[in-house]
This record gives C-alpha cells, structure tokens and sequence, in this order.
C-alpha cells in the first residue's frame, strides 16, 4: 500500500511540530524517521495512524484519505506499535494478541478458530508461544513489545507503523526483530534512535529536525557527514561491516582544538640591588 503526505502542518500550544512535510512511499517498502528527540517522529506517525489530526495536509493509503474512513476500516488497514500501550490491565498476553483481529469481527463476534491460529502463528512468530498464558504486565519491557509487535502481526494489515520498536529490548533481540520486520514484505514506516539500525535495515530514510524534512532518500545517500554533523553533532562515516558487508554507521565526537601547551612562568624582574648580590 502507497502512502502519501502532502504539506502536512501540526501545531500544538501554538507551538510548529510538523511543517509542511511531504513523503511518498512505496508500497512494500521498509521507511525509517531519524532525527533527534522533538525532530517531529512519533508526532509524524500519530498523523499517520489517526491518532493526530493535521492543522493542514493529507495523509493517503493509496487514494483514501485517512480521515475520511471510519476507525474499523483504518485497523484493517493500519496496525501500530507505539511507546506507550497503556493496556496493563490484567490481560494475558494471549487477549492481548488476540486483540488485533477486533478490526476484522463484527460487532459481538467471538475469536474462532481461524483467529486462534492467526493469534498462536504471531507469538510465534516473535518467540512468544511459551508466554500465551502469561499476564502481560508481568513481562520484562523488552517482552511487552514483542507481544505488540505479535498483536500487529496478528491484525494482518498492509501497513506496519513502529515507534521504537527496539527500545527495552537487548541487543539481540533488537537485530532479531529488525530482521523480522524486514521480511514481513509489508509497507512499514519505523521511527528509529539508532541511525546504524535504519542504515542496515531500511529501504527509505527520512531525516527530520525540527519538524521539518531536511532529507529523503536511500539511507547511505541520506546520512551524510554533513548532515549528521549538524543536526546530531558527531562525527561520521559509512563503511562496510566487517561481519555482515552491509553499510554500517561508525561516529565519534567531534574534533576539539587542541590545547595550547602551558607556558612557564615568567621569571619575576629584580630590582638592580639585588641583581648586584646575586651576581
């Protein structure tokens, strides 16, 4: 599925978040938003997803506009993993999952079996089977976003929309998830901190700071040193990773003038009288 943001504007508090962003995206494409903290990510996704109506613009799938559809028809289209879930309430991690297949029952219908197996496939899917009966609040934070990670598989849709997916989880497991997400095939849009995550995994990179779009394009066309300079304050270079081959991200802080030497002491002038003694 295509999406495309045309001179989408947010303002909240009468403070600019987001200004005239625009973004095409392929279907089937893997997009990751970079850019510092307050850059404009999650505010962008939120659009995305319905969660924040514009000031001004459009946010399309495809040719429908998102506003324009009901919120049913948006969950069939649009499955999130966001920061905050706040679903604590004594679910297991089974209902949890379970959940995404709401946008596909009518109203008072049950999960049956077909749903069961979508549900079961999921948490397997991101190494959760052994926790279906787990209460999802018991989970370390790393395990609560595979199990919305699974929640989102679950609800089978074209677009995946991911809000540091990666963070509470290990290294690893943020490499095995990265992985998974890749494969899915589906039209995914990823706000990420690591630069040498979207580097290695992402199709598309879109770099923002202060709510603005400063580039878009093929990550390592993307992040130049330049850029990544001014707007992180690092130093950078794109080389090749020496166990994988693919682009990889090494930077370093930035160069300091180097300290002048210390100068010793001037010796303090004698009066004539007692040059005369020393001498």
């Amino acid at each position: 599925m295509r999406i495309t943001v045309s001179s989408l504007e947010v303002t909240i508090d009468a403070v600019p978040i987001l200004g005239g962003v625009d973004l095409d995206l392929t279907p089937g494409s893997f997009t990751g938003l970079a850019g510092p903290n307050g850059s404009g990510k999650s505010t962008l996704l939120r659009c995305l997803y319905r969660a924040l109506r514009p000031n001004s613009g459009v946010v399309r799938m495809d040719s429908a506009d998102v506003w324009n559809s009901g919120a049913r028809q948006a969950g069939r289209r649009t499955a999130v993993v966001g920061q905050d879930h706040g679903l604590d309430h004594g679910y297991s991690v089974l209902e949890m999952v379970a959940m995404g297949r709401i946008p596909h029952q009518g109203a008072f219908a049950r999960d049956n079996a077909a749903d069961g197996e979508i549900v079961r496939t999921a948490l397997e899917r991101v190494g959760l089977g052994w926790a279906a009966g787990r209460v999802f609040a018991s989970l370390s934070g790393g395990e609560r976003q595979r199990a919305l990670l699974a929640r989102a598989l679950a609800q089978q849709t074209p677009v995946l929309l991911l809000d540091e997916l990666t963070n509470h989880l290990d290294l690893g497991a943020q490499l095995e998830l990265l992985e998974l997400v890749r494969e899915l095939g589906l039209t995914t849009v990823a706000a990420l901190h690591d630069l040498d995550h979207a580097l290695a995994y992402c199709d598309h990179l879109v770099l923002l700071d202060k709510g603005t779009v400063v580039a878009s394009g093929p990550p390592a066309r993307t992040l130049t040193p330049e850029r990544v300079a001014a707007i992180f304050g690092v130093r950078s270079a794109i080389v090749a990773h020496p166990l994988t081959g693919r682009p990889h991200l090494v930077t370093a802080p930035p160069e300091r003038a180097p300290a002048e030497p210390e100068r010793a002491p001037a010796e303090p002038e004698r009066a004539p009288a007692e040059r005369d003694q020393l001498g």
